[in-house]
């Protein structure tokens, strides 16, 4: 957007070698993930616990209909908050009104009526849609200055995502599942809120970064790569416009029609013997490839070859993120109903103090870099380090409670969300060593990094199926031992190394600057229709467990897995040729 002019390095200092601009995002960006991935960690949970319990008591089927349909939208929704951030507000306001509509979200889900919990989700739809893509866009535009520090500036604002992500498991999952819904719900909104107010009393560190878009900013450049600029025709807007809206309906019908038991159906008719439902995303489905082949045929074979590979790892990727999002869904209910969460003796004590020192050095290193950024500017931004520091203090006191209290217990039962902080840690433990990998002379093909990728993800689901595999079909409990969750977060989160963060690249890499959005949309489009498939997958569970048991459930999503594994080694030669030697 601006040619961000000021130099915010000698403006408000650095910390850590980098502007502290960043360190705001870094915290800003850390409550919003505590928010999201805290909340996320109960909701399947809340619906499917008893009424005795707290809960709703719905079957599962119907709670990852809901669950698929949320997580599904959080990621169509940053295609139009996006825009909206791009032409018109700017990506500051976009933050704002993004975190304050999430933190109304939270807090309207906290009262757990169903009315509630209903505008909730909406809430936290649209807010995430505002905020999700604006964060990482404020940053690039901090570093027009200092392009060689950018690598860094993302790696440190990684962790602080991934950080926000452990803590929110970790502490909404304890409240949630310990105290009672309210809290694990509540406390989500609170550190919402608080990310709000310390990113808005702030905003001055950013320089011009972020500001609302001027019409100079919204001059596009054209690359002239040999293809004309071929615009979206009135017949492809008005067919891909018809086409999100069908796919919007599938979406709310699933959920809607399965929690009203059928007296609620957008799409109660059938056709040629398909139902409705299927008749409905089958056509968008037909309607969207009408727009997308014309338009890739248009452009230049070389355009036209890269955008057929992105489309190819955009098909992998809906499978990939299909079984991985099992973790908050059917992973979560297999911790509480079949597995050994009890641990006694010096197991207990074991656990327990492995788990103060994953939760208490990672607190201990944000107060330092809190007390690093507040020489640099507290004193200009003191509005915004109050709510920051009482955030904190907040945190600690939680924390430091919750370790005594299961200390001073003669049992330690480990909280079935609590599996859950295993990807954030593994994540920070191994991501450099993949970073240092994908530089070295051993730095595998795309192709081969994601069929890597989903080896692993079928490895992990190999685990998870194996200790499984003494339970009866239709029980209802076991005590499977944590080391083969332990095993598939492991995994799984190894094989999300090779793909999540290889994919945003290939997308940069194989496109052309102008159609970067237009693709980026693919993308998150396809992530989209995998979060929906895993909704899908997960109400298939229960069924599935009772007729054949749950272990066969989890070799199914295995043979997905490596079957997609092999299908990138197949296709790699074909892919290769079609990125013209991108690497």
């Amino acid at each position: 957007m601006s040619n961000n002019k000021t130099d915010l390095l000698t403006a408000n200092g650095s910390v850590l070698g980098h502007p502290s601009g960043l360190f705001v995002l870094f915290f800003t960006e850390m409550w919003e993930r505590f928010s999201y991935y805290g909340m996320r960690a109960l909701l399947v949970m809340f619906f499917t616990a008893s009424l005795m319990e707290g809960g709703w008591g719905w079957p599962q089927e119907h709670a990852f209909a809901i669950f698929g349909t949320y997580v599904s939208l959080v990621y169509l929704s940053a295609l139009a908050g996006g825009y909206i951030a791009d032409n018109i507000i700017g990506y500051r306001n976009s933050v704002a009104v993004g975190a304050l509509l999430m933190s109304l979200g939270h807090g309207c889900m906290a009262l757990e009526t169903p009315f509630a919990i209903y505008t909730g989700l909406a809430l936290l739809v649209i807010g995430s849609g505002f905020f999700k893509p604006c964060m990482t866009s404020i940053i690039s535009e901090m570093y027009e200055k200092y392009p060689e520090k950018k690598d860094g500036a993302y790696t440190i604002f990684y962790m602080g995502v991934n950080s926000g992500a452990f803590l929110g498991i970790l502490l909404c999952g304890y409240l949630g599942e310990r105290i009672g819904w309210t809290y694990g719900f509540g406390l989500a909104g609170i550190f919402m809120l608080f990310g709000l107010l310390q990113f808005w009393f702030a905003q001055g560190v950013f320089g011009d970064a972020g500001t609302k878009p001027t019409k100079q900013d919204k001059i596009t450049v054209v690359e002239d790569d040999g293809d004309k600029q071929n615009p979206f025709t009135t017949w492809q807007i008005t067919l891909s416009a018809i086409a999100a809206l069908l796919g919007f309906i599938w979406i709310m019908n699933d959920p809607i029609s399965k929690i009203s038991e059928g007296a609620t159906n957008f799409l109660p008719f059938s056709v040629g013997g398909m139902s409705g439902p299927n008749f409905t995303i089958i056509t968008a489905f037909i309607i969207f490839l009408i727009v997308l082949i014309p338009r890739i045929v248009n452009y230049s074979s070389v355009t036209r070859d890269k955008m057929i590979a992105v489309l190819f790892f955009c098909f992998v990727t809906v499978f990939f993120w299909a079984v991985f999002e099992q973790a908050p869904g059917s992973l979560t209910l297999f911790a509480r109903d079949y597995t050994d969460r009890v641990l006694e003796g010096s197991a207990g004590m074991t656990f327990n103090i492995v788990n103060s020192i994953l939760t208490l050095v990672p607190l201990s290193i944000f107060t330092w870099i809190i007390f690093l950024l507040y020489k640099q500017i507290g004193s200009k931004y003191g509005l915004s380090f109050i709510f920051l520091i009482i955030s904190f203090l907040i945190i600690w006191g939680i924390t430091l409670w919750m370790l005594q209290r299961e200390f001073a217990s003669d049992k330690t039962e480990i909280t079935a969300s609590w599996f859950g902080i295993l990807n954030s840690l593994y994540i920070i433990i191994f991501a450099p060593l993949f970073s240092k990998w994908w530089e070295s002379k051993y730095n595998p093909s795309a192709n081969m990094k994601y069929a890597i990728g989903m080896f692993l993800l079928g490895l992990g689901m190999a685990c998870v199926a194996y200790g499984a595999s003494d339970i009866a079909p239709g029980a209802k409990a076991a005590s499977v031992s944590i080391i083969w969750l332990v095993l598939v977060y492991l995994f799984h989160t190894l094989g999300e190394l090779c793909i999540s963060p290889v994919s945003l690249s290939l997308v940069s890499k194989l496109v052309p600057g102008r159609m970067i959005a237009f693709m980026f949309g693919m993308y998150y489009l396809a992530i989209a229709i995998g979060m929906k498939l895993a909704g899908i997958f997960g109400g298939a569970s229960e069924g599935i467990a009772e007729e054949s048991g749950i272990s066969y459930f989890f070799w199914i999503l295995t043979a997905v897995s490596v079957a997609l594994g092999f299908l990138c080694i197949l296709l790699s030669p074909l892919v290769k040729k079609l990125m013209h030697d991108v690497e």
